[in-house]
C-alpha cells in the first residue's frame, strides 16, 4: 500500500514525464496508447486522486457525476479543454489545468509548414513522385504562389497566432488579424499587424486564411459556407486550431468548385476519421495532428502538466488552473 496520490495517465507521454510522475505519485500508465473506454474513464474517477487526460478522453457532465468519485483534480495534457465540461468540473469541485504556452512555437512553426506546402503545392507533387507519375522538369508543372508579399489573415490573435505572425513577416508577408477586442498597440506593431474590422473583412482579402480559435459551442463552424463565399478564388485556408472550427462540407465544395485555391489542414471535425472528400481533394495538404508534435513542446507540456498535479497536492494554487 502506498499514501502517495494516485494518478491515471490516459495515454502514453514521453519517457522524461513518466519517469517524473512514477518518482512521485502512484501513477497507472497506458503503455499499449489506445484510447480509454468510457467505462475506463468511469472506473479511473472512482479509483484515482487525478487524471492526466488529453483531447481524446471525453470528460462530461455524466461522467464527473460518477457516483463514489474519488478524482479531485484534472491535469489536462494539452492547452485546449473543450473534450472537458469545465462548468460541471467546477460545480463538482474539481480542479481541472491545462497546459497553454508549451505548445506555441511548435503550433506556429506547422501553420507556416502548411502555409509553404499548400502555396507551393509541395504535397502534390510529393504523392505524384511517390506513384512514379513525374516525368521530368517542364515550366508549367504544379506552378504554385510565392508568400512573398502576399497577406496572412489570422483569426484569432492568441499566443500561437502571434508567433506564426512574427515567422511569416519573415516570409515577407503582410500581417492582418482579427479578434473580439485589439491587441496592445505596441504588439501590434512588433508584429507589423493591423486589424481587420470583421472576419468577413478579413477573409474578403486575405491570400492566406490561418484559424487560431479555440473549440467548442461558441466557435462551431465559425469558417461556415457563408464566410468561405468571401474569400479571394485564390485563397488557401490554414487550420491548426480545432476541426470543429471550419464547416469541412463547405470547405470540400469550395476546393471542388475553385472558390479557394487550396487548404492546409491538422485536425479535423471528426478525427481521426478524415473526411473521404477531403481526402481525394488534390488541393489539401493532411497532416494528422502534429501541431505540438515536437520533442520539447511534448516534453514541456507533460512537465506542465505534473506541475500542477505537485501544486495541487502540495496545497498550492494551480499555476495554470482553468477551473
Amino acid at each position: 500500500m502506498t499514501d502517495r496520490p494516485r494518478i491515471r495517465v490516459t495515454r502514453r507521454l514521453p519517457q522524461v514525464v513518466e519517469q517524473r510522475l512514477a518518482e512521485t505519485y502512484d501513477a497507472v500508465f497506458n503503455p499499449g496508447d489506445v484510447a480509454l473506454t468510457s467505462a475506463d474513464l468511469r472506473d479511473a474517477m472512482r479509483s484515482f486522486d487525478a487524471i492526466v487526460p488529453t483531447i481524446t478522453d471525453r470528460i462530461d457532465a455524466d461522467l464527473l457525476a460518477t457516483p463514489e468519485r474519488r478524482v479531485r483534480v484534472i491535469a489536462n495534457y494539452g492547452a485546449g479543454v473543450e473534450h472537458i465540461d469545465v462548468a460541471a468540473a467546477a460545480a463538482a469541485g474539481i480542479a481541472v489545468s491545462n497546459t497553454p504556452g508549451a505548445l506555441t512555437e511548435a503550433t506556429a512553426e506547422l501553420a507556416i509548414l502548411l502555409m509553404l506546402m499548400a502555396a507551393r503545392r509541395a504535397g502534390e507533387g510529393e504523392r505524384e513522385l511517390r506513384a512514379g507519375e513525374w516525368t521530368g522538369w517542364r515550366p508549367t508543372h504544379l506552378v504554385g504562389e510565392s508568400l512573398e508579399g502576399s497577406t496572412l489573415g489570422l483569426i484569432g490573435f492568441g499566443r500561437i497566432a502571434r508567433r506564426t505572425a512574427a515567422r511569416a513577416r519573415g516570409l515577407g508577408m503582410h500581417i492582418r488579424y482579427f479578434s473580439r477586442s485589439p491587441v496592445a498597440p505596441d504588439v501590434e506593431a512588433m508584429l507589423g499587424a493591423t486589424r481587420a474590422a470583421s472576419a468577413e473583412a478579413l477573409v474578403a482579402e486575405a491570400d492566406v486564411v490561418s484559424l487560431h480559435i479555440p473549440g467548442g459551442a461558441a466557435t462551431h463552424y465559425f469558417l461556415d459556407a457563408a464566410l468561405l463565399a468571401k474569400a479571394k478564388p485564390t485563397a488557401i485556408i490554414i487550420n491548426t486550431a480545432r476541426g470543429s472550427v471550419i464547416d469541412e462540407a463547405a470547405l470540400v465544395a469550395a476546393l471542388a468548385e475553385g472558390r479557394i485555391a487550396a487548404a492546409g489542414l491538422d485536425v479535423y471535425e471528426n478525427e481521426p476519421a478524415v473526411s473521404p472528400a477531403l481526402l481525394a481533394s488534390p488541393r489539401t495538404v493532411l497532416l494528422p495532428h502534429l501541431g505540438s508534435a515536437t520533442r520539447g513542446a511534448r516534453e514541456a507540456m507533460g512537465m506542465q502538466a505534473v506541475d500542477n498535479l505537485d501544486a495541487f497536492f502540495a496545497g498550492r494554487a494551480l499555476p495554470d488552473r482553468v477551473a
